[in-house]
């Protein structure tokens, strides 16, 4: 094994820390998108009599002036944000970061998570939001809703519009992480977090359906490239844990998101709410110089004196050794297509499945758990009280499930996890309305499917980041954030078109089943990656597929 050499002939230039010459157009296109939400915010202080009601009013003019702001700096956060020509190239073939994987954690490593949780935190909180404002907004313009069945049109436009967003943003980051990078994609999803705060001065209904649909795009692109990040620069050893720990904040995420609902909704309104994107947007921005490109992205496109210059950061170096694992690399096609085709197909079905799984609970049980408990006789404030409860009371397990995830097994902890949630819904589809007449019952039950779901989906973010090779590493995980938001498209669908009424009973069943059937792909075609190196998992699932009949590992 010796070092590979970056100087002379064959090296680039020293790496600059920029994504691209054009970056500083990047800066000034997000200055220019928090300008235009500033300007959004008189109408909504204006409101303030009125108990901050837009419904209705007419757009006036700093806010025209705001829009047109956001767009131009949108488009050149997007242009500056792309990499310089020629920085896309073929990667060599016997570099490793083997290294990476043997380092020890430091302080560098310390950062990134830290910064890494604050982003799922902020990024999560978004479509948390959802189930939180629809009873308000659905009052203000007079929607059809479980507490008030004779509005219209349906309250569930918003949040099928936003998560219709999310699905696509998974698939479109997931291409943009392997095509510009993993930082750069995290950074341009912050700005529409920050734009996309003006859903909370939106005056009509139809302007809250187009911007609730754009911040979905963001809020479906983060959290893959999240976990791919991670994936590729924490050690080995240490991987898996902290990836579900990190992912715990889901949990976290409801919690703020309820305490937010509880203590702010009644003096500003549901809309304020969506307001907060613009400080949270702006602080992830704020942190993103101790967000590194990936060494692994930078290697697989040839960039490897930015690689060493990452590398240097978490105490490890560029190597060179026998081809093997990264030989079996170079076989992935940078594709979509890729993902569906041996040896990945099997991986790529357990992934389908349980990411619907996921999606059905949180945007179909989740969702409407709020209004299904309004609807049952509780104040707004009490139902938000008991939903903030129950995921403080399941928070700690998450430390349980990041250990099990970490040093017991992995596909057993996905599989644990989907049937116990599927167990606890079907409770709530056994017990129905009578739910809430026993508060300790409500309470028992509410734990597993509000905390525990969270942890699906963070085992579920963590599973795909290490399944996949580099070159698709964030399609996979943007088809497993993707598939995750589908099924919420799904139920969403199902209640707009009034096929059947949001109600406990029927929410928790439709999340049960799939849940139940995930549990079990898991078991049978899922395959362990506890503590194995990212080439080291694509390697042997290239050996499995050669040798049919073959055990799983």
């Amino acid at each position: 094994m010796q070092r590979l050499s970056l100087n002379g002939k064959g090296g680039r230039e020293p790496a600059t820390g920029r994504i691209s010459r054009r970056e500083p157009v990047a800066w000034a296109g997000i200055a220019a998108v928090a300008a235009g939400v500033l300007l959004h915010l008189p109408m909504y202080i204006g409101a303030r009599d009125m108990d901050y009601v837009l419904a209705d009013m007419a757009v006036d003019a700093p806010m025209i002036a705001g829009m047109v702001l956001i767009l131009l700096g949108l488009g050149a956060t997007a242009y500056g944000l792309f990499p310089r020509a020629g920085a896309a190239s073929p990667g060599r073939t016997l570099t490793r970061v083997k290294a990476l994987d043997d380092a020890q954690i430091r302080p560098a490593h310390v950062s990134l998570l830290a910064v890494m949780a604050l982003a799922v935190t902020i990024d999560v909180m978004k479509p948390t939001t959802l189930a939180f404002v629809v009873p308000g907004f659905g009052a203000e313009y007079g929607l059809k809703s479980p507490i008030n069945p004779g509005g219209h049109p349906p309250a569930a436009l918003l949040p099928l519009a936003g998560i219709a967003g999310t699905v696509i943003g998974s698939f479109l980051w997931g291409w943009l992480g392997d095509r510009i990078g993993r930082r750069a994609s995290i950074l341009l999803a912050g700005v529409l977090f920050i734009a996309t705060a003006i859903c909370g001065s939106m005056p009509s209904y139809e302007l809250n359906l187009v911007m609730c649909f754009v911040m979905g795009l963001g809020v479906g692109g983060m959290l893959p490239i999240i976990f791919t990040l991670i994936a590729e620069t924490i050690p080995a050893r240490h991987r898996g844990w902290l990836m579900v720990l990190i992912g715990g904040d889901v949990a976290g995420a409801y919690v703020i998101t309820s305490w937010l609902s509880s203590t702010l909704v009644p003096e500003y309104s549901w809309r304020i709410l969506w307001l907060i994107g613009l400080p949270t947007g702006l602080l992830l921005i704020a942190l993103n110089r101790w967000i590194p490109e990936s060494p692994r992205f930078l290697l697989a496109h040839g960039r490897e004196a930015e690689a060493q210059a990452v590398m240097a950061r978490y105490g490890a170096e560029i190597v060179v050794d026998k081809p093997s694992d990264l030989v079996v690399e170079q076989l992935v096609k940078p594709r979509f297509s890729q993902l569906f085709q041996p040896p990945f197909s099997r991986l790529t079905a357990v992934v389908v499945l349980l990411g619907l799984g996921v999606g059905l609970v949180s945007f179909g049980f989740q969702l409407w758990i709020p209004s299904n408990l309004q609807a049952l006789g509780f104040t707004e404030v009490t139902a938000n009280r008991i939903l903030r409860d129950s995921a403080l009371i399941g928070f700690p397990l998450n430390f349980v499930i990041a250990w099990l995830y970490g040093f017991w097994s992995t596909k057993k902890t996905i599989a644990l996890l989907a049937g116990l949630t599927a167990a606890a819904l079907f409770g709530f589809a056994i017990a129905g309305d009578r739910v809430a007449e026993d508060r300790a019952l409500l309470y028992t039950l509410l734990v597993v499917p509000i905390w525990g779901i969270s942890s699906v989906i963070a085992v579920l973010a963590a599973y795909s980041s290490e399944i996949y090779p580099t070159r698709v590493r964030s399609r996979g995980s943007g088809l497993a954030a993707g598939m995750s938001k589908a099924g919420g498209v799904v139920v969403i669908a199902v209640v707009v078109a009034a096929l059947a009424p949001p109600t406990i009973a029927w929410t928790a069943l439709i999340g049960g089943i799939p849940m139940a059937l995930a549990a079990l792909a898991v078991l049978l075609f899922g395959v362990e990656t506890r503590k194995r190196r990212l080439e080291e998992i694509t390697a042997a699932e290239y050996d499995r597929a050669a040798a049919p009949g073959a055990p799983l590992p």
